[in-house]
């Protein structure tokens, strides 16, 4: 099993697991006390127009905001050349429109930061229409706050997309109550929305497009994505956990009412990145996490699979992380449509299962990978890793990854594979919508 390391979880494996894990701190609760109050509709406003010496009036009205204010940056084309940060809580930074006030790294230096815009306020931080445009890393990155909302943003490499594009577009790390909403992420050569180690978090009618992957959820308890549009990525919408990080619970996500269409980018990853061997083709990925309730979506033409579920266990990497649990349990996919997808299988996948499933893959992947201190597979106890019911179009196929050996496939010894998707019948009860205080 060692030669399928990475094949599918080339995408969720680079994460941002080496930046944050020696040195973070757990996001707070949602049921921590919170002092200061939501930003309102009366604050003060302090704006800042584009033009000469544009950065140094922007940061300096950052620096000295104070809870209730809003910082607005006028229309037109801001010209910067380091990170804008902000560390204070209770404040808005408000534009004119993504396609009006654009705010330009294209020229930021080395050793000026890495992030377009970097926000470490404790608490209550909104950041909305504007633009966020060839940030050398990061578009627009968060660490460690409570209540922090994106809305109508654009992150983009204007370039296209290539491997000298920064990491993430929208990034929340250590953070909760998080809402993304009505964003346009393109050119991440990592991922457009990337949330990690996150909780109470809410992604909804974004667009994610020419990403290397579309939107990640990762080592993140209580997400709703939906509505959202991921096309045209090298994989669309992942929900994942990965070893070694501070937070290492991955449950209770809902994935619903997604357009999950055509993700067949090439894949653009900086050499040498493990997210550079996710093949092309890839609708929806499920690695190592637990009570994950997919459905209502609609996953057409992604070349690969529509949806693969997988063990982190199949990377064949080893785990030191006693707390870490590399398993799926309690997924649930019920009232998609598929249509599409898996006929022209890439990559490294696709180089590895042809043999075993031929050119034609089906829309749902699962590598049978379980916990059997938890399920016993011999009595039909895999409907415990995965229900499946009422997806329209669906074939699927267990492909039992822990017996799969590349060498024995290439002599012709295959491992058994089930395609009768009546052993998955079933749908576990709805997981409960997220909420966030004030919003609707």
């Amino acid at each position: 099993m060692k030669s399928i390391i990475l094949v599918f979880t080339g995408i969720g494996v680079v994460g941002c697991a080496g930046e944050e894990a020696a040195t973070s701190t757990a996001a707070k609760s949602p049921a921590a006390e919170i002092q200061s109050k939501p930003p309102t509709k009366s604050q003060p406003v302090t704006r800042v127009e584009a033009g000469p010496d544009a950065q140094k009036r922007a940061q300096t009205a950052l620096i000295k905001a104070r809870s209730g204010e809003v910082v607005e940056l006028g229309e037109g084309r801001f010209e910067f050349t380091s990170t804008l940060s902000l560390d204070v809580s209770g404040v808005t930074i408000r534009g004119q429109g993504p396609d009006k006030t654009i705010l330009s790294f294209k020229n930021q230096g080395q050793g000026t930061g890495g992030e377009g815009i970097l926000i470490t306020s404790k608490e209550n931080v909104e950041i909305r229409d504007l633009a966020v445009e060839d940030a050398k890393g990061d578009a627009i990155k968060a660490r460690g706050t409570k209540r922090i909302f994106f809305r109508k943003l654009r992150t983009e490499w204007t370039g296209g997309p290539k491997e000298t594009n920064g990491g993430y577009g929208i990034y929340p790390v250590l953070c909760s109550d998080i809402l993304i909403e009505d964003c346009v992420a393109r050119g991440a050569s990592d991922s457009g929305i990337y949330v990690g180690q996150s909780e109470n978090i809410i992604v909804r009618r974004n667009r994610a497009e020419q990403n290397v992957a579309g939107i990640e959820i990762e080592n993140s308890v209580k997400a709703d994505v939906y509505e959202n549009d991921a096309t045209n990525n090298t994989g669309g919408i992942l929900v994942f956990s990965l070893p070694d990080l501070e937070r290492k619970d991955s449950h209770h996500c809902r994935v619903f009412k997604n357009r999950v269409v055509a993700n067949n980018h090439a894949n653009f990853a900086p050499k040498g990145n493990i997210v550079g061997t996710v093949s092309p083709g890839t609708g929806m990925m499920i690695m190592a996490s637990d009570g994950v309730e997919v459905f209502d979506n609609m996953v057409e033409k992604n070349n690969t699979s529509g949806l693969i579920i997988i063990s982190y266990l199949i990377t064949g990497r080893p785990i030191k992380d006693a707390k870490y649990d590399p398993f799926c349990e309690g997924i649930s996919v019920h009232g998609n449509r598929f249509a599409s997808n898996g006929t022209k299988p890439g990559g490294p996948t696709g180089a590895l299962l042809e043999p075993l499933l031929g050119k034609q893959f089906p829309d749902i992947l699962f590598d049978g990978i379980v916990d059997v201190k938890k399920i016993d597979p011999t009595k039909g106890g895999l409907a415990g890793a995965l229900l499946l019911e009422n997806n329209t179009g669906a074939s699927f196929v267990n492909f039992d990854g822990g017996s799969l050996d590349p060498k024995a496939i290439q002599a012709g010894k295959l491992p058994k594979v089930e395609k009768d998707v009546a052993l998955y019948q079933g749908k576990k009860s709805p997981l409960a919508a997220v909420t966030i205080e004030g919003l609707e």
